[in-house]
């Protein structure tokens, strides 16, 4: 994968702006409500599969390296063992798969191009979930030793946020089919082959 200049500045403004989204917190337990989602789908939309992805290993890595890019300030790789852990793996994810799903969006125009961007994002948050909750679930039954079912996992990491993350889908969806467009005109949008070099 070649990467340019364009594409480093590109991946680490969005990295940056996913670790600025873990210090606009509401403190919630055991999971904190961020707007780190939110850029994770905007880097997705706006980068493409590629960089959408390497912009959030990019912020991971930083975190893991000692930077205080997660939530509440934290780093380190002893956060592999946090509960939330699973989470930063699943914004990877995230980053490539709507990223995949907008790139093959050829109309992102009107009420079509409204639903195939949220679908896309809902897709997205979704293998955050599939991959946070269950690492979530296996944490505290074995490294911190708390006996909790799969339900409480879920009532812990799943049932207080999907409401609110659905509606950061609709806000990344309802800008992007804004913007999207004009940047593919200008020769800029994620998926193009010419967009980065």
């Amino acid at each position: 994968m070649k990467i340019g200049t364009r594409d480093m500045i590109l991946v680490g403004l969005f990295a940056a702006l996913t670790a600025i989204g873990a210090y606009l917190k509401i403190p919630t337990q055991p999971v904190p409500i961020t707007l780190q989602i939110l850029f994770c789908m905007y880097a997705g939309v706006l980068l493409g599969s590629k960089l959408g992805f390497l912009s959030q290993f990019v912020y991971v890595l930083m975190g893991l390296i000692g930077l205080p890019v997660f939530a509440g300030g934290m780093s380190g790789f002893s956060y592999v063992l946090k509960p939330t852990f699973g989470y930063l793996i699943g914004f990877i994810l995230c980053g490539f798969i709507i990223g995949k799903l907008t790139e093959k969006i050829n109309d992102i125009t009107g009420i079509n191009g409204l639903i195939k961007l949220f679908i896309a994002t809902v897709i997205g948050l979704g293998a955050v979930y599939i991959i946070g909750v269950p690492y979530l679930y296996v944490i505290f039954n074995t490294y911190l030793g708390k006996s909790i079912d799969f339900n409480t996992a879920m009532k812990y990491g799943f049932y207080p946020f999907i409401i609110q993350d659905l509606v950061k889908c609709f806000i990344v969806a309802i800008t992007a089919v804004k913007v999207l467009p004009a940047i593919r005109r200008a020769g800029f949008a994620n998926g193009s082959e010419n967009i980065y070099e």
